[in-house]
């Protein structure tokens, strides 16, 4: 293991890089990205354990776009992969990346489901050494013969737990299968449990290993409240946290709950919008880039969204439902206090649930702050910054589209042609079109 580098001049990127950094003002690398870039400048295995927002995307993004500038690849033969769990994942290493990307003169593809497959495939045959890419969409493009893998020498797997957990590890390995056998494998991971211990014993070689925040994912920015309070009462207290100033995620158990308390919340005059998986790609872009402007302030939202999703400013996640695992709380609470922020994490909780929460704070080390409360309390005001919402009902009009969101949207209405599979009724998206 090498020693770690204080700034990222001191790193042996390529120079294109280092003024691109600067011209993005960024100077000082995170932890995670301190401690890894050497070794993966010099192209060793690395395993990377660090909470979700910790900077994980430019530790393995700025190494594999140094080690890859000046080549180029063939067409549907892409020289670098990324690996990830959901769409919302792939776009944002998509645009962290970018431009980066650009500067070094590599071509980056955007491969997930939800969108035209016909449009990928063209994409990759037009050209791209960096393929970022969900595994289930990417197995029917190589499935089809529209992408190979073979010339890929730089491999990253982002949030391997999260593949796991929604069943994509089998997809996973007959990936890794299909790259150039002595390439250069990054995997980055919360946890290596479930699977993800055996792809590092296979598919890495003699791997660095680097952990930031060991143990649990929680950090000193990131303050947690559990608000006991009856369930008669929580409607109208989820109301009047959700009316406080900035940008707040409400996170649900069901995409139900979350269309009913979106619902339930703009006839409150509360700006809100709900995102989940029964959405389609294009609206799933589209309440994110409101949710980003400011034209909603309250996304209330399924699990969907606690993977991948970066906001700058987002300062508080409140988990209407609370979660079941710690992991989901962590990864949920991760939304916010990210890359340096602070932020808060509150759990509302019913008499009933107060067992099952002490214990689930006792597995993610979390000791939080507790308080009874009731709608307009002062308590509730303290911690949440809660307000009573004008109760003028509001609509959210719908966003004029960006050139993302425009092209997005154009390639969900293009039919999914030659994917080999006969078309079925419309239903909400499965796991591994995520």
């Amino acid at each position: 293991m090498t020693h770690a580098v204080a700034s990222f001049a001191d790193a042996p990127l390529a120079p294109a890089l280092h003024s691109a950094l600067i011209a993005n003002g960024i100077t000082e690398p995170f932890p995670i990205q301190s401690a890894t870039l050497p070794d993966s400048l010099a192209g060793r295995d690395v395993l990377g354990r660090g909470r979700t927002g910790s900077g994980k995307t430019l530790a393995f993004g700025l190494p594999l776009l140094s080690r890859t500038a000046g080549r180029r690849a063939r067409p549907g033969q892409p020289l670098a992969l990324v690996l990830v769990p959901t769409r919302e994942l792939a776009q944002q290493v998509t645009t962290a990346l970018a431009p980066y990307a650009r500067a070094v003169g590599l071509r980056c593809v955007t491969v997930v489901g939800g969108l035209s497959l016909q449009r990928q495939a063209d994409a990759l045959r037009a050209g791209a050494e960096v393929v970022i890419a969900t595994p289930g969409r990417l197995a029917d493009l190589t499935n089809r013969g529209d992408c190979r893998l073979d010339q890929v020498t730089i491999t990253v797997l982002d949030e391997a737990d999260q593949m796991a957990d929604m069943g994509f590890l089998p997809q996973v390995t007959r990936l890794l299968e299909q790259v150039a056998p002595n390439g250069q494998r990054m995997l980055f991971s919360a946890t290596l449990d479930r699977g993800v211990d055996r792809l590092v014993r296979r598919f890495l070689t003699d791997p660095v290993s680097h952990s930031v925040d060991p143990g649990t994912a929680t950090v000193t920015a990131m303050t947690h409240h559990l608000l006991h309070l009856d369930a008669a009462d929580k409607a109208a207290t989820t109301t009047q946290i959700a009316a406080r100033d900035g940008r707040t995620i409400l996170f649900t158990g069901t995409k139900h709950r979350a269309d009913r308390l979106a619902r339930q919340l703009l006839a409150s005059g509360v700006r809100a919008a709900a995102l989940h998986g029964g959405k389609s790609q294009p609206q799933r872009t589209r309440v994110l880039e409101q949710f980003r402007n400011g034209q909603v302030t309250a996304l209330v939202a399924t699990d969907v969204a606690a993977r991948g999703i970066h906001v700058d400013g987002l300062d508080m996640v409140v988990n209407v439902d609370p979660p079941t695992e710690a992991k989901d709380y962590l990864h949920r609470g991760g939304r916010t206090a990210r890359a340096g922020e602070t932020g808060a994490v509150v759990t509302l909780v019913l008499p009933d649930q107060r067992r099952d929460m002490a214990r689930l704070m006792a597995t993610a080390g979390i000791r939080p702050e507790s308080a009874q409360v009731r709608p307009g309390d002062d308590e509730l005001v303290r911690v949440t910054g809660a307000r009573i919402p004008s109760g003028v009902p509001v609509t959210v009009a719908a966003p004029k589209p960006t050139q993302a969101t425009g092209q997005a949207g154009a390639a969900a209405r293009t039919q999914h042609r030659g994917s080999g599979r006969p078309r079925r009724p419309r239903r909400p998206a499965a796991p591994r079109a995520s």
